[in-house]
């Protein structure tokens, strides 16, 4: 029989990887200096998760409105994922991570594009951990996107009107196929959601932490992880059900 899984450690975790451009400031250095210095962050997240046995990690890397910023800070992160793809990816292929891009990727141009869809198709089979970086997402988009889905698939006949509920409508949703998300962590002292994972969020315990996304380490996420296992999740029942199974 297979073990338990323990309830202590998320299956699935999210974080929005704020503070790049105010830890940046704080060095007097431009925006774009702070992107770089994420990636090392993020590299402490994916080892992290792997050294946890966490099964899902889903990283806040672009969202769609981030193409309100300067033009020179867009095309400065349009490059960072470019290099970024081709230095990393080999290591985590053979780390065992499968990557997933998510969010409506039609919006990039066709080189990124491509490289995108490449290294999913590479990691595809791996798992060790899946690891779904978003970009030009939003949570709102999601679920829109989800109701079309499914407006569509009612089109085709595939089931009726009557018939669609949350149930039904989930599977249409951006990492459906993925476990429900237990821990939802943003970085950087801002204390909301910021229109991230707002269907996967209807559950999740939520970690706010002061700590610039280019500081976060192994010893920041622990005390996340620390906090996530002294919380009880009731799931609408009372402390006394919880308790007695």
């Amino acid at each position: 029989m297979a073990a338990k899984p323990d309830a202590r450690v998320p299956r699935h975790l999210a974080i929005v990887m704020d503070g790049n451009g105010r830890w940046a400031k704080q060095r007097l250095r431009p925006r774009t200096f702070g992107h770089h210095a994420g990636q090392k962050a993020v590299k402490e997240a994916v080892e992290f998760c792997l050294r946890r046995g966490i099964g899902s990690l889903t990283l806040f890397a672009f969202s769609s409105e981030n193409w309100k910023r300067p033009a020179t800070e867009v095309s400065a992160l349009m490059e960072l994922f470019l290099k970024a793809l081709d230095k990393e990816v080999d290591e985590l292929h053979g780390n065992g991570v499968r990557i997933r891009f998510v969010g409506d990727l039609d919006a990039f141009a066709p080189e990124l594009r491509a490289r995108m869809l490449g290294a999913m198709d590479r990691t595809a089979g791996n798992t060790s951990l899946n690891m779904n970086v978003a970009v030009n997402y939003g949570g709102r988009w999601d679920i829109a996107n989800a109701a079309r889905l499914a407006i569509e698939a009612i089109a085709r006949g595939e089931f009726a009107a009557t018939e669609l509920d949350e149930a039904r409508l989930q599977h249409y949703t951006c990492l459906a196929d993925q476990p429900p998300l237990d821990l939802f962590i943003r970085t950087g002292g801002e204390h909301r959601v910021s229109n991230f994972l707002l269907w996967q969020l209807a559950y999740a315990e939520l970690y706010f932490t002061d700590t610039l996304w280019p500081d976060v380490d192994q010893a920041c996420l622990a005390e996340a992880l620390d906090d996530y296992a002294r919380r009880e999740r009731r799931y609408g029942r009372t402390g006394e059900q919880v308790a007695t199974g």
